[in-house]
């Protein structure tokens, strides 16, 4: 029988989902004596190499079948990516059987005393403001780790006795599949369109977002968006972020400072400076609400407002977020290849005056409308590529008829150096050559990481060229 009273002996649990979250509750579950049978749909080498290691634990892996529900099935634990209506959820649901994700399954294993939690999730900066909390939470001298949708697995996390906090980082998909997860804070960084083929309409998105505000929690809010207001609604205790200036029970910024005006002992009067906007990295306005977010579930959990400037120094962005790679012939080329939905590309376009934009991948049922109608202006021209290009071409035909528009068909593994030579052709002195897609990188890249990695590469040999040339001589 674990903490919370649940003797897990003999329960027959199937879990969907050879991932790493899978593999890592199933493991789990075993150790404490459950009957545990994984299902998965492939059956290619790497996966027959997990399932033989989780045989060595005991449990029992069917491969090649994703959607079939062992007989004797109590408890279903799936991981992030399965759908309610994929075949295997559909079914437990219909039998009445309890359904738990990863993180719901932690939460529950979690040990008399464990660390509490700090959590948050959004469309957009949640691996940075997750490891951003992480570094202030070390900086004030804890034990944090940083987990969730980003590290490691939730489920084994929860049973190391040797952090004191965890900052956990929670996707869409993760909050559908919980039902008592209950942090000390949460935060909710951003709502806006993305995952509607998974969620099934914004509205759906969103209130899957909004679990994570669980009673009794402090809900840390975005107080510059509506959906974000909107979903904290009844909170015990509300604390805004804002861009702005802050009003008490909010932090925000003041002239080039990053304040709080919650967690000091007279909010009307006082306000506690944090940080500068200098130690913010990378230096963007989204950044900057993402610090802040950091900031207020650090300050909820006790934290000093000089191991907030101290965290915030130390952190190191992780890489294809608005991060510069070279600049060639008075153009400044960046990779902000993370900038999977509008939503993201956007806020990376704000921080531009001139840009010529790269963009397209597979836009997840997002509309581009808005996106483009708001960055027009700031566009000297756009290089498009991948499977939903046609989409950004027309919103750009409608709201930015002047702004040329390179179409690059291509898929193969030299597309990228064509789109850096389409883009160095169009861009001027002073502008930016940005790689912000608002779509997946699947149809044409393994990851966002693999797609920055080739723009950057093809930067690279652009400067190397452009260095060799003979005006780059004079």
């Amino acid at each position: 029988m674990d903490a919370q009273g649940v003797n897990w002996k003999d329960s027959a649990v199937c879990v969907a989902g050879l991932g790493v979250s899978g593999r890592a509750a199933a493991r789990v579950l075993a150790e404490r004596g459950a009957r545990v049978t994984v299902v998965d749909a492939r059956d290619d080498e790497a996966a027959r190499e997990q399932a033989a290691a989780l045989a060595a634990h005991g449990v029992t892996v069917r491969l090649g079948d994703g959607g079939t529900l062992p007989p004797g099935t109590e408890l279903v634990v799936v991981s992030p990516g399965w759908r309610p209506d994929a075949p295997l959820p559909a079914a437990a649901a219909a039998a009445g059987i309890e359904i738990y994700g990863e993180v719901e399954l932690a939460w529950r294993l979690r040990p008399e005393g464990a660390a509490p939690w700090l959590a948050l999730t959004g469309t957009n900066g949640k691996t940075t403001a997750v490891r951003m909390l992480a570094c202030v939470l070390r900086a004030a001298g804890h034990r944090p780790l940083a987990v969730g949708n980003v590290g490691t697995p939730i489920v084994e996390a929860v049973l190391d006795p040797s952090y004191d906090v965890l900052a956990v980082e929670l996707s869409s998909y993760q909050l559908h599949w919980s039902s008592t997860v209950a942090p000390l804070a949460a935060a909710v960084l951003n709502v806006a369109p993305d995952h509607i083929d998974w969620h099934g309409s914004l509205e759906a998105y969103a209130a899957d977002k909004g679990r994570i505000y669980a009673p009794g929690a402090i809900a840390v809010v975005n107080a510059d968006d509506p959906i974000c207001v909107r979903l904290a609604e009844g909170a015990r205790r509300t604390v805004g972020f804002t861009l702005g200036v802050p009003a008490p029970g909010q932090l925000g910024v003041v002239e080039d400072l990053l304040v709080d005006r919650a967690f000091t002992a007279d909010p009307v009067r006082e306000a506690a400076e944090l940080a500068g906007l200098g130690d913010v990295r990378p230096f963007a306005p989204h950044n900057v609400a993402n610090a802040l977010a950091a900031a207020a579930l650090a300050r909820a959990y006790g934290v000093l407002p000089e191991a907030v400037r101290e965290g915030l120094r130390a952190f190191v962005p992780d890489p294809h977020r608005i991060a510069h790679v070279a600049t060639v012939a008075g153009v400044d080329y960046v990779d902000d290849s993370k900038a999977t939905n509008p939503h993201a590309a956007a806020a990376s376009l704000a921080a531009c005056e001139s840009a010529v934009w790269i963009a397209g991948g597979l836009l997840k049922g997002a509309d581009v409308e808005d996106l483009v109608r708001s960055c027009a202006p700031r566009l000297r021209a756009a290089v498009l590529i991948g499977a939903d290009r046609a989409q950004i071409a027309d919103a750009l035909a409608r709201h930015a008829p002047d702004v040329p528009v390179v179409d690059v068909a291509a898929t193969d593994t030299g597309a990228m150096d064509t789109v850096v030579t389409e883009a160095s052709r169009l861009a001027r002195p002073g502008d930016t050559v940005l790689l912000a897609p608002a779509g997946a990188s699947f149809d044409m890249f393994a990851s966002y990481g693999a797609r920055g990695d080739a723009f950057a590469a093809a930067v690279r040999r652009l400067a190397e060229s452009a260095a060799g040339s003979p005006d780059a001589a004079r």
